[in-house]
This record gives C-alpha cells, structure tokens and sequence, in this order.
C-alpha cells in the first residue's frame, strides 16, 4: 500500500514539475493570474492542474475512448492527440481563481507531453521495484477473471498464443536470429523451440494460408484476387466483404467454426477464426451494432491517455521514418525500387505502430485473463519488405522490433494466471525482384491485350526499363504501350464486353474472359484469339500457364511449346515446373480443380539462382505464387508439443497447418476439441448442422476434424 502511495505522490510531483516547466516554455500557457503569483502560489496551481488533469485521464478518458468505438483506429489515433489537449484545458478551467490559461493548440503539445512524461515516470517506478510490478501484473490478472467468471487457472491446462509473423519466410527468420537482429528468436531456437519450414499452397498469401490455418480449408481461394462468373462478384482477400465471404465458405464447408471457437481470441486477422474476443478482424469489420466486437479490442489499449499518446508519437515518428529512408533510398540509386509516395507512409506506420501496439496489447490482456488460445497475426514485417524489399534494412528493422514484441508477450508469460506456450509462425514468405513492368516495359494486362489485338491504354509513355526486354517483338510492342490506367487491386469489376479481366496477386496473374459464363478452354481462346497462349507462354518473363484443354484436360504451357497434361506432372520432371521445386506438381494441380480457377492461370519466371520473381504488381518483395522464399514460411513451435511432423516429413499446405494446430489444442487438454464421439461419415452439404448468425455451429453440434470433408 505504502509503495502504491509513493508511486502515485512521485507521479504527481513529476507531472506538477513538468507542467511547471512547460508553464515557463511556452508564451501561451500560463498558471499565474494576471497580478502576477508567488512562486509558492505557481507550484500549488501547477499541482492543482497536474493532479486535476491526471484524474480527468482515470475517468474521463476511458469513458470518451469507448463513445468512439466505431472510429477507425487509424482516425482514433488521430484524435487522440486533440482529445488529450482537451482534457488538459477542461483541468486547467477547473483550476481555482482562472489561473490556468493555454491556446488551443498550446493544450495539445502540454497534453502530450504531460502524459508521455507521468507514463515514462510510472512505468520507471514498477520496473525497477519487481514485487511492484509482478503485483500490477496480478491485479490486472486478477481483474480480468472476475470479468471472465473468477475461475482458477493455476491448475488449468496450459494456454496457447500463436503469434503469426506476416510475410516472414524460413530463411529470413533463420538469417534474423543468426545476424543478432532477432536475438529474443535466436535464444529459444534449439534450446526451447523447434524451427520448422512448410510449404504454401500455390496461391502464397496471407487470403489462403490464414483462412485454411484458422479454418481448416482454403478449397477455391485461387488467388488473393480473383472474378467469379458465375456471381459477377470480384472478391478480394483483404477487403471486409470478401474477407467475410471467404469465411462464410469455410465455416459452410467444414461445419466448424475455426481453431478459436472456444475460449479463443482472434487479434488483427483477417478472419475471426470462429473466436468471441475480436480486435482488428477483418472479417467482421463490415458489420454495425453490437454484434461487431472487432473495434472493442482497442478500448484496453486507447482507454490509457498515455498510450495513446505514446501510440500517437510513434506513428508520426514512423511516417518520418518512411519518408527518410524513401529518400535516401531514391538518393544511393537502390534497384529494385517502387514508389512509395501517397499515402504509404501512411499506411505504413499504421501496420508498424497502431496495428502492432494494439495487437500486443490484446494479447497481453488475453494471457493476463488467462484464455486458453490466442491467434494474433503481426502485420509490420510484410508491409515494409513489398515497398523495401525483403532483405533491406528498413525490413530488418521492422523485424528487430518485432523481436521486442515476442519478449515482452514471453516476459508477460511469466506472470500469467496459467502456463503458456508461444507458438511463432508466417503464412508466407516473400521473394525479391523487379516488377514484370519495370523488367520487361509493360503490365501483363497490356501483353493481355496486345495478344488479343485489342487496343492498349492511350496514354503512352515508354517504359525506362523497356530496353531489358530480350526479343525484337517486345521491343516492337513496348513502343505503343503505357502504364496502367488503375492501381493495382482497385478493378470495382469487368465492365460489359468481351475484354479480359486480368488480376494480379503478387508473381501470380488470373486472366478471365467475362462474357463466357464457363471456363474456357485453350481450344476456345485459340479461335477467339490464337495469338495469345502463345504470347504469353513464350515471353521471358512468365514462367508457365494454366490452362483447361477439351482434348488433354487441364495443361501446363511453358517456353518453347512446352504442353504438360496436369495429370501427368511430377516434381523434378523436365517442364515448366522443374525450377520451381518439391510441391509446385501438387500445388498447381489442386488449383486446377477448384471451381473458381481462372480460364488462364499464369506464374512469372523463377530464377533459382538468385532466388528472384517480377511481380506483376508495383512490389519489389512479392507472394502469391510458386517460386522462391515466397512459398517457404515456417512454424516455431515449444519442444513440448509433439513435432509437427515425423523426421524426414514435409509439412505442407495451410489445411494440414491447421490440423497440427489442432492437434497441439488437444495435447495440452484444453477446450478446443470437442468431446470425443463415434466417428461418422463425413457429413454430405445438404445434411451439414445449422450455423449460427456468427458462422460458428453450437458446440453439441460440431464434428470432429477427423470427420470433416476431405
């Protein structure tokens, strides 16, 4: 108690000397009357504001946080900077006789710094007095299982926190942890963890790999972007509409609500994974009223004015960041480079800063209230390397704060109500390389185009890359063509017509012809444009091409009138496929039989050597296809749990990911697993149990995994 005093007395001294300080800085703030004060009278009315100010911050501001629930994070942060200065006017309007008086935007900088220094003076008290701090540790603790029930944990089964590292392949992670940059990974590599590759679907991307991690399936999720004919819908993974949909199929397909169904806590994914706790789920984003819990996961962390403002300072000090290292970048002449102008730097330090303070925050609040799993996906690391490249600095910067993360999740371990095991993992990797454009001086739309005669965009400019194109008749095509006339990913959908829809997603590229309601053939694309399978499957930027053929089933065109019947491909035969390695064969003959699958699938080159892609979008570090680091992201996973597969096994594919997921669920005993029953059939779609409103079927209802459709 006496301790607790002390740290409150000490914050107040420190807030009223900084307030003091500020009071003598700065012409429009003042907390004297206009007579002028004694120096005694100025400290009592600093002291008076300080302490009136900071009660405002305990009741005021959590009340004001969750008014706007609804805003987004990125506008709440925002904000927080105005709402603080307000505070501090009201905390100066309350000081007795109107001593205390600032400018509008004074109160702002005053706010700021007053909180940013009372939060620093705190946070330096509880740490270096350890009981101190284990003892706000167990408060919160305590608090949260009240809420929760008031159940005991410390004889429960342990916990699990799966922490997904966006965009982190195996080799990026292991060179980290050796080069020093991630040294919280290289200590538990080998002495508590075991490090693990696995292997992507063909469509390497965050869409899939998430949706069959948390789900279970990823059955027709062809690409990150794709048309649907027989819908007219395009569906995109990463916007709320399509992230919902994707998980609707999922849940309809398995009959299971996800890998969180019970007791589980979904934070920053795309999908909810059937859990009740939601913080920055992109699934739910799109829903109103109080079934929409996604935005409520910031209240634990904005409903502190000091974080906020901490938050607040960050993303400011990251877009600066962005636009120095922007610079320099533009100046050394780096190659490959893309823009990164707008509003990137924007973006940017929203998924490096507000995404990731948040994140953590949740996950910390979820161990500290002692639920049983956790899926939580880190999104910095990905975003930098596609504008920076997944080898930069800027990239191993962000993975070095990153490292910081996963410590302070593991030092919070260590005062949770229950054992946790952490579980690190990525649901792709990226690979380097120039875009398809810059390479070759146009955009596969515009190949598209000009292998079906069609006219390309009227704007014309030449590429100033054009000249590193190999044959005359690029060189004779690159002279009439002109950058795209949309970005990337913002097609609203095909227009009326016989042009083709062509989508991009990383080094993989899905062409479709909208006026034929059914998947084409390579007979009927040869009569209605015979020049453009072989254009596209001769240029030296793409790798292979899918294709459904009337005579030999689906085929696999390459490079001089390569034709593989699908059925027939084998990893390490002589073909198209042969660089692309271990799995390309399995992965490309999924695809095939998916019912969405476009009439033309198409993968850029691979060079093994270098390990390098063209993205046929602005990206220098791309995912989405086969080729290189892209497909390799890994599992990192406690010595405790079993291994994810047997020596010398391959784990391979987002679904059977889930499965060792799972099977950890059930290892550590917890709820995740529904009661064991007599195995059945797997359930046929039309006689699959009712789901709920909320996508997740009630428990007495749902089979076990061993019994979901194949």
């Amino acid at each position: 108690m006496g301790g607790a005093v002390f740290r409150v007395v000490a914050v107040w001294a420190v807030s009223t000397a900084t307030m003091l300080v500020l009071a003598g800085a700065l012409p429009d703030f003042r907390l004297q009357s206009g007579d002028g004060d004694s120096i005694t009278r100025t400290a009592l009315t600093a002291a008076w504001g300080a302490g009136a100010f900071g009660l405002l911050g305990a009741l005021v501001w959590p009340v004001i946080v969750r008014a706007l629930l609804l805003v987004p994070a990125l506008l709440l942060g925002l904000l927080v900077f105005f709402l603080n200065g307000s505070l501090l006017l009201l905390a100066l309007w309350l000081i007795p006789g109107g001593r205390g008086a600032a400018a509008p935007e004074t109160a702002v900088v005053v706010a700021a710094v007053m909180s940013a220094v009372a939060s620093a003076t705190s946070t330096a008290l509880a740490v270096r007095d350890d009981d101190a701090y284990r003892r706000r540790l167990s408060r919160l603790a305590q608090r949260r299982r009240r809420r929760r029930g008031g159940r005991d944990l410390a004889s429960a089964p342990p916990g699990t926190v799966f922490l997904q590292l966006d965009g982190v392949g195996h080799e990026v992670l292991r060179r980290a942890a050796d080069s020093g940059v991630m040294p919280t990974v290289a200590g538990w590599i080998g002495a508590t963890h075991r490090l693990t590759p696995w292997r992507t679907d063909w469509s390497s991307q965050t869409g899939a790999s998430q949706l069959g991690i948390l789900h279970g399936s990823n059955h027709d999720v062809p690409a990150f972007r794709w048309y649907e004919k027989d819908t007219g819908r395009l569906i995109v993974s990463n916007r709320p509409s399509g992230a919902a949909e994707l998980q609707r199929r999922a849940v309809a397909r398995t009959a299971d609500g996800g890998l969180l169904t019970l007791d589980g806590a979904s934070r920053g994914n795309l999908f909810s994974g059937g859990a009740d706790e939601l913080a920055l789920v992109l699934s739910v984003a799109a829903r109103r009223g109080r079934a929409n819990r996604s935005r409520a996961g910031y209240f634990a962390y904005f409903s502190d004015p000091a974080n906020a403002v901490r938050t607040a300072g960050s993303f400011v000090a990251e877009v600066l960041r962005e636009l120095g290292q922007s610079l320099r970048a533009r100046l050394r002449g780096d190659r490959p480079r893309v823009g990164r102008g707008g509003l990137y730097p924007f973006i940017r330090a929203f998924a490096t800063v507000v995404e990731r303070d948040v994140v953590v925050a949740a996950v910390v609040g979820d161990m500290l209230a002692g639920r049983t799993v956790v899926y939580a996906d880190l999104v910095a690391y990905d975003e930098v390397a596609h504008h920076s490249g997944p080898h930069s600095g800027d990239a191993q910067d962000v993975l070095e704060r990153l490292d910081r993360s996963l410590a302070l999740i593991a030092k919070v371990a260590d005062h949770a109500p229950r054992e946790y095991r952490i579980v690190v993992l990525s649901d792709h990797g990226q690979s380097p390389g120039t875009t398809f454009e810059a390479a070759y001086g146009l955009t596969l739309r515009d190949l598209v185009r000009a292998g079906c005669g069609l006219p390309l965009p009227r704007r014309a400019r030449r590429s100033r890359s054009g000249a590193e194109a190999r044959d005359a008749a690029r060189d004779a095509l690159r002279t009439a063509l002109h950058r795209q006339l949309d970005e990337p990913g913002e097609e609203a959908g095909p227009a009326e017509g016989p042009d083709p829809v062509v989508l991009a997603s990383g080094n993989l590229a899905l062409v479709s012809f909208p006026d034929v309601p059914h998947r084409m053939s390579r007979e009927e694309i040869d009569r209605r444009h015979p020049a453009l399978l072989p254009t596209l499957a001769s240029h030296p930027g793409i790798g292979f091409l899918l294709v459904r053929s009337e005579e030999h089933g689906s085929l696999v065109l390459g490079k001089d009138g390569a034709e593989i019947p699908v059925a027939q491909l084998r990893d390490g035969a002589p073909g198209p496929l042969e660089v692309f390695g271990p799995g390309a064969a399995a992965a490309v003959r999924r695809t095939d039989g998916f019912p969405h699958a476009a009439d033309i699938m198409v993968n850029s080159v691979y060079e093994p050597r270098t390990g390098v892609v063209h993205a046929f979008e602005e990206q220098i570090g791309s995912h989405g296809g086969l080729g290189g680091e892209q497909s390799r992201p890994f599992l990192l996973s406690p010595f405790e749990l079993s291994p994810p597969v047997p020596v010398g096994g391959e784990l391979a594919g987002a679904e059977q990911v889930h499965r060792v997921l799972r099977r950890w669920l059930r290892e550590a005993q917890g709820p995740e697993v529904p009661i064991a029953q007599p195995l059945r059939a797997a359930v046929p779609a039309d006689r699959r149990p009712p789901v709920r409103p909320g996508g997740v079927p009630r428990p007495d209802e749902r089979p076990q995994p061993d019994e979901r459709p194949a």
